[in-house]
C-alpha cells in the first residue's frame, strides 16, 4: 500500500505552541462562545434544543401590547405636556414649562387634588379593614355560608354605571333612603345626598366601598388559608378571646395581603371618576366642587371646544407622580415591616 504523501508531516519541535488556559486567545474564545446564540452554559433538557430567540417570540405579543398601550401613550403624554396641543389635533407649539406653572397656580387643580387625596385617605383604611372582617366572618364553614359569599361578591360583577344608577335612585330626595327615614319620623326634610358637595363626596366613597368589599374579600380569604389554625387553637387554650386572636394572630398573618390591598385601593382611589360622575352629575357636583384629578383632566384636556390637551397632559403627569409616590411609600412600608 502506497502511503499518502499529500498530508503535511509535522516535524517535532516545529508545531505552534497552544495557548495555555487563561491566556488572551483562550479568553477571547470563551467570550465568543458566551455571546454566540444558543443555550446557556450548563443547560440541560429542552433548553439544549431551544433557539435563543424562542423565548422572545413567546413574549413578543405581551411586549408589543405593553409598548403600544403603555409605553407609547406615556411618552406621548409627557411630550404633549410641553405643548399647547388641542384635543382634536392640529398644529401644536412648544410652550416649555408654562403648563406646569399654570397648574401650580390653578386653584381648581388644587381642589381636585384635595378631593383625590381625601378620597384616598378615607377609603384606603376602610377598604383594608372591612374586607378583612368580612372574610373572617364568611371563612367559617357554616350551613348556607356559600350564599352569603356569593351575595357579598355580587356588587363586583355589576358595572359601575349600573351601580351608580342604583345609588342615584336610593339617595335621591324622593328615593328609598329619604322616604324610609321620613316615614320612620327620623327626619323632616330630605337629606341632600346628591346636591350637597360634601355629601356627594362621602356618598361616592360609600359606593366605592360597597362595590369593592367583595373583591378584596377574596384576597383575604386566600391569605387566611395560610394562617396556621394551630396558632388560634393554642391562643384559645391560653385564654385569648376572639378580638385578641384577631389582632395578634390574624392581622400579622395577612399583613402582606393588607399591604397589597392598601396599594391597589390607593391607586384606584386616586383614579376615581365614575362614582363622582354618576352621583355628582357631569359637572362634578355643585360648581365642580367634587371633581377629582381624573375628572379635572377630562374637563381641561378633552373638551372639544375649550380643552387644552397640553395642559391636561401636564395634570396627567402630576397624577402619575402622585400615584407613583404612593406606591413607593407602600413598598417602603412593606420592606420596613419585613425587616
Amino acid at each position: 500500500m502506497v502511503a499518502d504523501t499529500t498530508k503535511p508531516v509535522s516535524v517535532p519541535g516545529t508545531e505552534a505552541p497552544r495557548p495555555a488556559p487563561g491566556t488572551a486567545p483562550s479568553r477571547i474564545r470563551r467570550a465568543g462562545r458566551a455571546l454566540r446564540p444558543g443555550p446557556a452554559p450548563g443547560a440541560n433538557g429542552a433548553a439544549l434544543y431551544r433557539r435563543w430567540w424562542q423565548p422572545w417570540l413567546w413574549a413578543a405579543p405581551a411586549i408589543v401590547c405593553a409598548a403600544v398601550f403603555g409605553v407609547f401613550p406615556f411618552l406621548n403624554t409627557l411630550l404633549l405636556s410641553f405643548t399647547d396641543a388641542k384635543p382634536l389635533g392640529g398644529a401644536a407649539g412648544f410652550v416649555g414649562w408654562s403648563n406646569y406653572t399654570r397648574m401650580l397656580d390653578d386653584p381648581d387643580f388644587w381642589l381636585a387634588t384635595r378631593n383625590s387625596l381625601l378620597y384616598a385617605l378615607i377609603v384606603v383604611p376602610l377598604m383594608v379593614l372591612l374586607p378583612l372582617l368580612l372574610a373572617v366572618l364568611v371563612e367559617k364553614q357554616l350551613p348556607g355560608i356559600g350564599f352569603f359569599r356569593s351575595a357579598f361578591y355580587t356588587p363586583v360583577l355589576a358595572s359601575s354605571v349600573v351601580v351608580g344608577l342604583s345609588w342615584q335612585w336610593l339617595l335621591a330626595d324622593e328615593g328609598l333612603v329619604n322616604t324610609s327615614l321620613e316615614k320612620a319620623h327620623l327626619i323632616e326634610d330630605a337629606i341632600p345626598f346628591l346636591s350637597d358637595s360634601w355629601l356627594i363626596l362621602f356618598s361616592a366613597m360609600g359606593l366605592t366601598l360597597w362595590k369593592g368589599l367583595g373583591w378584596y374579600m377574596i384576597f383575604y380569604l386566600a391569605a387566611l388559608g395560610n394562617v396556621p389554625k394551630e396558632l388560634h387553637e393554642a391562643a384559645a387554650m391560653d385564654g385569648a378571646g376572639a378580638v385578641r386572636r384577631f389582632w395578634h394572630i390574624t392581622v400579622p398573618g395577612v399583613r402582606q395581603a393588607m399591604m397589597l390591598v392598601g396599594t391597589l385601593t390607593g391607586i384606584g382611589s386616586l383614579r376615581v371618576f365614575t362614582e363622582i360622575y354618576m352621583l355628582g352629575s357631569p359637572t362634578g357636583g355643585p360648581g365642580g366642587a367634587n371633581r377629582t384629578l381624573p375628572f379635572y383632566i377630562r374637563d381641561v384636556g378633552l373638551d372639544p371646544l375649550t380643552g387644552n390637551a397640553g395642559y391636561g397632559s401636564a395634570v396627567s403627569v402630576a397624577l402619575f407622580l402622585l400615584t407613583l409616590g404612593l406606591t413607593l411609600l407602600a413598598q417602603r412600608l412593606t420592606k420596613e415591616d419585613e425587616s
